[in-house]
């Protein structure tokens, strides 16, 4: 589909070239990865290398990464009764916060009547005074709050739940998806006690993920039973070329943050500078730390789906907000949680940069946002 701009990066990434490279030399190998013979340790030396890429992309230890098909699966993994630290005691019950991808919303393999829901401030940021309260409330809990939102782009103040969650004996899950390649990461600076990752929002191809355990986390079942793979954490024979290819994936996103984030920055400045100068537009999170690639705005009265119709036709590829909704355009989730009514959320247009993003991209994504804000206006004159 030639002469197209694509913004809709937090939804899933183009696949990098070298790791487009890592996979095609993946399949030309024969192996498996739990086999001895010469043609398997080749397919387990990919395995570990990419194990130690990922290791590397959040400082963590290359035997604390358990490769798995996504990050719903890798969220799933996580959400699990019984995990403790050390000798500490095993949660029992769930605490996420209520702007969580949908995959942590569903509690895992926890009971609804186990689950709570930590509120956000009306800049999309957890309230920690409320995370504090829930964890006083009962048993030591496993708490899951994200460190970037996908929608608004809203970075959480991680490690100053992680304190109030220790303290109170509890765990902390940090979905890392949207941050990785877009801010630095450290598992131990975070003090997280789980992390998950995915391959396809970081250059790498869909089907792939990873659940990253701190030092001396432990205890939980399985998700998937069967041989001994990932060291017992998740049976399945590996997905030899999708791990490789997240490897490779991951390399390249660590090395190329620190002079693609300040980028993305000033293109993302020159974006929201011109929207304003269109309409009375709203950009949500805005007064809170966000990834520098993402926006997420709306003018009162627009309707999302018209809006994304609008981009799409003058060839600009957008999105409403999250991408797992089976393609439906409705109302934010994220957004009602951070206060806003109905008619702000269903007109949440989302816009999301990535490496291979230009001025020429932004710029051409202004001139449909002007044309198809002066036909919204015109319209509310017309009924005036």
């Amino acid at each position: 589909m030639p002469d197209r701009v694509y913004l809709d990066w937090n939804a899933t990434t183009p696949l990098r070239p070298e790791v487009r490279q890592a996979m095609a030399a993946a399949w030309d190998m024969a192996g498996n990865p739990s086999s001895v013979h010469a043609e398997g340790r080749q397919a387990r030396r990919l395995v570990e290398e990419a194990r130690a890429a990922v290791a590397a992309a959040v400082s963590a230890r290359l035997q604390d990464v358990v490769f798995c098909s996504g990050g719903t699966e890798a969220n799933a993994m996580a959400l699990t009764p019984g995990l403790r630290r050390g000798s500490g005691w095993p949660v029992q019950r769930l605490v996420v916060s209520a702007i969580e991808h949908p995959s942590v919303l569903s509690g895992g393999r926890f009971p609804a009547d186990a689950i709570a829901s930590i509120n956000v401030s009306g800049a999309g940021v957890v309230d920690l005074d409320h995370l504090r309260a829930l964890l006083a409330e009962g048993p030591p809990a496993l708490v899951s709050v994200m460190l970037a939102n996908n929608e608004t782009g809203a970075i959480q103040p991680i490690a100053e739940a992680a304190d109030i969650v220790h303290e109170a004996g509890g765990l902390l899950h940090v979905d890392a998806i949207q941050a990785v390649g877009k801010i630095s990461i450290d598992i131990k600076a975070m003090r997280a006690d789980l992390v998950t990752l995915s391959a396809h929002k970081i250059g790498g191809p869909k089907g792939v993920g990873a659940l990253v355990l701190a030092e001396g986390v432990q205890g939980g079942e399985p998700l998937l039973r069967g041989g001994g793979q990932e060291l017992g954490r998740r049976a399945g024979t590996e997905n030899v070329a999708g791990i490789a290819a997240f490897g490779a994936a991951a390399t390249a996103a660590t090395a190329q943050l620190p002079t693609n984030a300040d980028r993305l920055l000033a293109l993302r400045q020159r974006f929201e500078k011109g929207l304003k100068q269109t309409a009375d537009v709203i950009v949500f999170s805005e007064d809170a730390p966000r990834l520098p690639n993402t926006t997420l705005f709306t003018v009162p009265g627009l309707k999302a789906e018209t809006a994304v119709i609008g981009f799409d036709l003058a060839g600009i590829a957008v999105s409403s907000g999250s991408a797992c909704s089976s393609g439906k355009v409705q109302s934010s989730h994220v957004l009602a949680a951070m206060g806003f009514g109905k008619d702000l959320a269903q007109g949440a247009v989302r816009l999301s940069l990535g490496w291979s993003t230009s001025e020429t991209d932004v710029d051409l994504a202004l001139e449909a946002w002007r044309k198809l804000a002066n036909v919204l206006l015109r319209g509310r004159r017309n009924t005036a």
